[in-house]
């Protein structure tokens, strides 16, 4: 079936209604364009600042605001926890321009209550043109628009009455994936802990980090999905989460314990065995699984480097990148977990490790933490 006579409805339903908040009219024709050119998605309403904003979504049914941060009368930063007292259970996705300042409010946004982040070309030529942000645009407001309508207890894509319940999903048995409680079995000792993620993948950290605390004997490597300044931002924010120093890796640089080393944006990162001792180091290989940085590469590396001393942990995320590497992973000894789908935005790179068979554990996001910090714990007894 061609994409223009696709039905307009989303798993099933309605399709997922989204308002657009942006003081440009130009620009919220733009986006609205691109958003109404996938059939799941109808644009309800467009307004210019906050205010009408909070105005506009007591009027109207949505699932998924596209907030602008700088705006006249009422910016977005101070409209948001306005809009989710308002609208309880919308998703909020903060739009701003790839700068640091974008960056730093976006993620301040987040710790309020946003639930996802899109960087903004600075010119209407760069939001027509963009492939990339148009494709991550559209991604981010129906996985969003899922969250929204699961939270208002709606059945995905249904356009029922809010109030009405949807039955539980039946639980799901992942091949050779167990649950253990209460820590995992790690084979031998961990030397290295890995994190991966992309879609709803920054408020997944933190709740991780914040659970595990700090980790002192060993180095922690995150590769976020992520353009260069958000990714600065984001090791900011981890290291608050966790009171572990955190930064955005440098080429060369040793890789030391009680330190976390995030993949900066546009840059894959790996790890390397020099002279007995670990190096990080950073490229500008072709993207992989349409990513730069990607997991893959990263865990490639630390399989090769850590051999079976690893424990990977793969969160939220659109797609299968971290596959092949959880592989490698677990095909050198090493041991990976996964984020379950009820409580993953997307159950794309989580599910792909899962149902591949390769998790010692597939366990909801706000149990992971703990998990971790046992699994740490016994292997280091």
């Amino acid at each position: 079936m061609r994409p223009e006579t696709k039905p307009a409805v989303a798993a099933g339903g309605g399709p997922y209604r989204v308002m657009v908040v942006d003081d440009s009219a130009v620009i919220r024709g733009l986006l609205t364009k691109a958003l109404e050119t996938d059939p799941e998605i109808k644009v309800v309403s467009t307004v210019g600042n906050g205010q009408a904003a909070i105005d506009a979504v007591k009027r109207n049914d949505i699932d998924v605001i596209v907030l602008d941060i700088e705006m006249p009368v009422m910016d977005g930063l101070t409209a948001l926890p306005k809009l989710l007292e308002a609208k309880p259970g919308v998703q909020v996705i903060m739009a701003s321009t790839l700068t640091l300042k974008g960056a730093s409010v976006s993620m301040k946004a987040m710790s309020l209550g946003a639930a996802d982040y899109l960087p903004k070309p600075t010119t209407t030529t760069g939001i027509s043109t963009a492939d990339d942000f148009k494709r991550d645009l559209v991604e981010k407001a129906k996985s969003w628009g899922l969250v929204a309508r699961k939270k208002r207890g709606l059945p995905p894509g249904s356009a029922a009455a809010p109030g009405s319940s949807a039955p539980p999903p039946p639980k799901k048995l992942y091949p050779g994936a167990v649950t253990l409680r209460p820590a995992p079995i790690v084979q031998g000792k961990v030397d290295c802990l890995a994190i991966g993620s992309s879609t709803g993948g920054p408020q997944a950290l933190f709740n991780v980090f914040r659970s595990l605390g700090r980790v002192d004997r060993m180095p922690v490597f995150v590769t976020q999905h992520m353009p260069a300044t958000f990714t600065t931002i984001l090791a900011e924010h981890l290291a608050q989460a966790s009171g572990m120093p955190a930064a955005e890796a440098k080429d060369g640089e040793a890789a030391l314990p009680g330190r976390i080393y995030v993949a900066p944006g546009d840059f894959h990162m790996t790890v390397e065995s020099q002279g007995g001792s670990m190096v990080v180091r950073l490229n500008k290989n072709p993207p992989e699984n349409f990513c730069r940085p990607a997991v893959d590469p990263m865990l490639r590396s630390i399989a090769k480097a850590y051999g079976n001393r690893t424990l990977f942990v793969m969160l939220t995320g659109m797609g299968q990148d971290g596959l092949k590497g959880a592989r490698e992973l677990v095909n050198a000894g090493s041991t990976v977990i996964a984020q379950d789908e009820a409580s993953s935005v997307v159950w794309g790179m989580p599910g792909a490790v899962a149902t591949a068979g390769l998790c010692t554990a597939v366990l909801p996001l706000g149990e992971i933490g703990a998990y971790v910090k046992k699994a740490l714990m016994r292997s280091a007894a």
